[in-house]
C-alpha cells in the first residue's frame, strides 16, 4: 500500500518525507518514518548523548470518561486504576478470559473518572466495545491528537525554556497540562528509549509548528529527528517490550513477560482474574536477555537451543553500536534463564553462541530515567 491509502494520517508526513522517509512502513493503520536519510546509528547516538525527536502519533488514544470510568477500566485492566490520581500515568495490561495478554496500555488520569488510554496494536478497543455497555461510561478514539516524543539527556533543558511548567518537578510517569511555545499541550515524562524524555500531546493543528519549534530550539544542543529504526534499537537496548512481538504464545501471560507488577490480584474481580491466578507458577517461558556472539542483529523468530534441544525463541533484536554487542530478547523455558546460561541460536541454519544476561542491557539500574537526587 502507498502512504495515502492508510486510514490514519499524520499531519507531519511532509516533514518525514523531507527527511528522506518514503513512508512505506505502517503501524496501526498509519504510515510511519521507519528510516530517514540519516544513519540510524547516528540517531541512536544523538538520543543517548543529546536528544532525538520522534513522532509516535501511530499509538492509539482512547478517551474514557463518565461516572463509572474508573470501575470500567478496573474491570478491563489488571492494575488497580482507583489508586491513581490526576496527573498520574499508569502502565497496565489487558487479558482475555483465559488470562492471556491481548494488549498493554498506558493510562493517563486527567481528573476524577477522566482518562486517556494509549495503546498499540492489541485488542483494547475491541474489549471496550464488548464491555462498555455494562457501565456508565463513554469511550471514544481521539484521532486528532498528535504525539511528539523528545528523548535524551538534553530534553529537559530544551523544553524548559519554552513552557511555564516546571518540567524538572514532573516525576517519572507523571503528566500535566501546560503550554509549549505558546500552544496548549499535555506534557508527560516518559518514553520508550531508556533516557529521560518527554512526550508532548497536541492537536493536529499545532503539531507542525511544535515539531519545527522543538527542532529549532534544540539544534544548538544537538537535537535531531530520529526514525522508528532508531526507536526500536534504543528500546531493545533498554529492555522494553513491544506487544505482541515479545509475546510469542497466543496466550502469553503477564507472568511470562515478568510483568507481575502490573497485576493486582487483591482488587475486585476483573476480566481474566481467576485464570491469571491459576496460571501463576505454571509459566512456560520467561522473557530473557541474551548477548549473541555476532556482529549483526539476529533474526526475530530464531530458535534458542541448549544441548541441541529447543528451549525458546528470539522475539526482538538489535545490534547495539552503542554497546558494541548483538542483543536479543527471547522467551526461554524457565529452566534455562539463569544469568550466565550458555545457549545456541539457530538463525536460519547459522548457529551462534549466546549467553543469558541481565536486562536492561543499557543502564541496568535505570539511572537515566530515574536519576539520583
Amino acid at each position: 500500500m502507498t502512504a495515502a491509502q492508510y486510514q490514519r494520517q499524520s499531519v507531519l508526513n511532509d516533514r518525514h518525507t523531507a527527511l528522506g522517509s518514503d513512508l512505506s512502513s505502517a503501524w496501526n493503520d498509519m504510515p510511519i518514518p521507519q528510516n530517514y536519510a540519516t544513519n540510524p546509528y547516528d540517531e541512536v547516538a544523538a538520543t543517548r548523548h543529546k536528544a532525538g525527536l520522534i513522532e509516535v502519533t501511530a499509538l492509539k488514544i482512547v478517551n474514557v470518561s463518565g461516572p463509572q470510568a474508573t470501575e470500567f477500566l478496573n474491570y478491563l485492566l489488571t492494575t488497580d486504576i482507583s489508586k491513581i490520581s490526576a496527573g498520574d500515568s499508569h502502565i497496565s495490561n489487558i487479558v482475555n478470559d483465559q488470562g492471556g495478554l491481548i494488549d498493554d496500555v498506558l493510562v493517563y488520569c486527567d481528573g476524577p473518572n477522566q482518562f486517556r488510554v494509549s495503546h498499540g496494536g492489541g485488542a483494547f478497543e475491541e474489549a471496550v466495545a464488548e464491555f462498555a455497555g455494562k457501565f456508565k461510561v463513554t469511550a471514544a478514539r481521539d484521532n486528532d491528537i498528535h504525539i511528539l516524543s523528545l528523548q535524551g539527556p538534553v530534553a529537559l533543558e530544551v523544553l524548559s525554556a519554552h513552557t511555564p511548567a516546571d518540567l524538572s518537578k514532573i516525576g517519572y510517569f507523571k503528566h500535566q497540562k501546560a503550554t509549549l511555545f505558546g500552544r496548549d499541550v499535555s506534557i508527560a515524562r516518559g518514553g520508550y528509549s531508556g533516557e529521560r524524555g518527554y512526550e508532548v500531546f497536541c492537536s493536529s493543528t499545532d503539531a507542525p509548528f511544535l515539531w519545527d519549534s522543538i527542532l529549532n530550539a534544540g539544534k544548538a544542543n544537538g537535537v535531531i529527528p530520529v526514525s522508528w529504526t532508531c526507536l526500536d534499537t534504543v528500546r531493545v537496548e533498554a529492555g522494553l517490550l513491544f506487544f505482541p512481538f515479545d509475546m510469542p504464545h497466543k496466550d502469553t501471560t503477564p507472568w511470562e513477560v515478568r510483568a507481575d507488577w502490573t497485576v493486582d490480584l487483591n482488587k475486585a474481580d476483573f476480566r481474566g482474574k481467576a485464570a491469571l491466578a491459576a496460571s501463576k507458577g505454571k509459566e512456560r517461558s520467561f522473557i530473557t536477555g541474551l548477548e549473541v556472539d555476532t556482529s549483526d542483529a539476529v533474526t526475530p523468530g530464531a530458535k534458542v537451543l541448549v544441548g541441541g534441544k529447543e528451549v525458546g525463541v528470539v522475539t526482538s533484536t538489535a545490534y547495539s553500536q552503542h554497546l558494541m554487542k548483538s542483543l536479543a530478547l527471547a522467551q526461554i523455558a524457565p529452566s534455562h534463564t539463569a544469568l550466565g546460561t550458555a545457549v545456541e541460536i539457530n538463525d536460519g541454519g547459522k548457529v551462534l553462541k549466546g549467553t543469558v544476561v541481565r536486562m536492561p542491557f543499557y543502564d541496568p539500574l535505570r539511572l537515566r530515567t530515574h536519576p539520583q537526587a
